[in-house]
């Protein structure tokens, strides 16, 4: 993990492998930057460069100096910070160096926290590779993270902010891994191993896993139904922090673990399974983001509660027009064995409301394609029946960065749930697919205060992009966790 250290003031007696010097678009400097002055008229005077947010100017003198451009005064905010010092890091990446010294500026209507945490999310979440399934490529070209970084301009007081960051974002290297690695490899098994791990390394947490023999007990058809084509076990993982004993506030997130998505007997074409790794996505985000709640110690009572397992394929595969009965008693026509995130969500929340008892809940999912076609890949979907929760999720969504957009769940197109010989239809087809999803997951929520986040796009992309340097994001880790954080007590 990258080191940032807070410095008052830059001493001449340093060696640096790479200072990184703001500049606001336009004429005049960031900050401070007498010692380099004399260095910055020349590039500045010939147009090279213009501080254009994320462009950078290499220069050699005394060590490398890195012009790094944060665009216009009066449109600054803590994304743009956040993807101009990526470029820095970027470049540092490709020069190999391990040591950066960081002049912080000073910017004008944003609050020393803020700028700080857009220059450090913009580093650390940059700082982070995804190698290990290389082998040939990578000795050719070994990956180079930086080690440590020297914020000059900072007093030690913001060293608790610093380090506060800093266990944010392992909790976001821990969703990338997951969700990166092989499918064979993040089996529902070794999830269910990873919580129990997190218990033991972090004071706080305790993880309960609920195996075949109990989820059977437990009576939940719909998730048991799923995984019948596998030939792994499914599980049940719950892992609980209760930073606030006193409190009756209760924050419950349910996380989508489909560790494969083949589409079960409505198989996926080649090309839509070729990511079904990801689908797992959302157990991961929810596990990472109860670890870290733990780590950070906050004041809050939370517990994450995955289903996990494969949605496979085999003789004993549940079947398209088959009829499964829910924990909560309510039976399913499936309809479509590819829309399987629902049905495990489905018994997850009911058993949630049933043995946790939430103030509040919150499921996570890479729940369908149709989010991709409404948003795009750089925001999700939410749904929920608390307009103040929807709120509170679009306020963390502004200070994390992590775009959200508020759905409706218009009522009336529960009519396309309909079946003629149960209570629900699992899928109502392509029309406002997203939608209707969430209207199905509705039905087991009952009276609790709920929002439902559909990531598809946004946990895993079709290419990297700005700080996301794997296609697996970690989205929803620094969404969440400031969200918990607004609501410690």
């Amino acid at each position: 993990m990258l080191k940032i250290v807070c410095q008052k003031a830059f001493e001449k007696r340093e060696l640096f492998e790479l200072m990184v010097l703001p500049y606001w678009e336009g004429p005049g400097e960031a900050a401070d930057l007498s010692m380099w002055k004399e260095i910055a008229v020349q590039p500045l005077a010939s147009g090279d460069f213009n501080g254009k947010a994320g462009d950078t100017l290499l220069l050699y003198s005394q060590g490398r100096l890195l012009f790094l451009g944060l665009g216009k005064k009066d449109a600054v905010n803590g994304e743009s910070l956040r993807r101009a010092y990526s470029a820095a890091v970027r470049l540092a990446q490709t020069k190999k160096v391990k040591t950066i010294h960081l002049v912080v500026p000073k910017i004008p209507k944003m609050a020393d926290e803020d700028v700080l945490r857009g220059i450090s999310e913009g580093i650390l979440l940059t700082n982070y590779s995804f190698s290990q399934l290389k082998y040939d490529s990578l000795k050719e070209n070994p990956v180079c993270l930086l080690e440590k970084a020297y914020f000059i301009g900072l007093e030690m007081k913001h060293e608790a902010l610093i380090q506060k960051l800093t266990q944010i974002a392992a909790g976001v290297y821990l969703t990338r891994e997951l969700v990166n690695g092989n499918a064979d490899d993040v089996t529902p098994k070794m999830l269910a191993e990873t919580a129990l791990s997190l218990e033991k390394r972090t004071p706080g947490l305790k993880a309960t896993i609920l195996d075949k023999k109990q989820i059977e007990k437990e009576k939940m058809g719909l998730l048991l139904a799923v995984n019948r084509g596998s030939s792994m076990d499914p599980y049940l993982i719950n892992l609980s922090y209760q930073g606030n004993p006193k409190s009756k506030e209760h924050i419950v997130l349910v996380g989508k673990g489909i560790t494969y998505d083949t589409g079960g007997l409505a198989l996926k074409p080649a090309d839509g399974m070729a990511t079904m790794k990801c689908d797992m996505a959302g157990a991961a985000t929810v596990l990472a983001v109860v670890h870290t709640a733990a780590a950070l110690q906050l004041k809050v009572n939370v517990t994450a509660v995955a289903p996990v397992t494969e949605n496979a394929i085999d003789a004993n595969s549940y079947k398209n027009g088959d009829v499964y009965r829910s924990m909560s008693g309510k039976t399913i026509e499936v309809n479509n064995t590819d829309a399987e995130g629902r049905l495990v969500l489905a018994d997850a929340m009911t058993y949630a409301i049933k043995h946790w008892q939430p103030t509040k809940m919150i499921d996570v999912a890479t729940l369908t394609g149709g989010i991709i076609i409404a948003l795009g890949e750089e925001i999700a979907g939410v749904f929920a029946n608390d307009d103040q929760l929807a709120k509170d999720l679009a306020i963390s969504s502004e200070a994390t960065g992590e775009n959200v957009w508020r759905m409706p769940l218009h009522a009336d197109y529960k009519e396309m749930l309909k079946s003629e010989t149960a209570d629900l239809l699992n899928s109502a087809g392509k029309s406002a697919s997203s939608m209707t999803a969430a209207l199905f997951l509705q039905e087991f929520v009952g009276s609790v205060h709920w929002a439902h986040i559909d990531f598809a796009g946004s946990s895993y992309l079709s290419k990297p992009k700005y700080y996301n340097t794997s296609k697996a994001t970690g989205f929803g880790v620094r969404l969440l966790i400031d969200f918990l954080e607004r609501h410690a007590t």
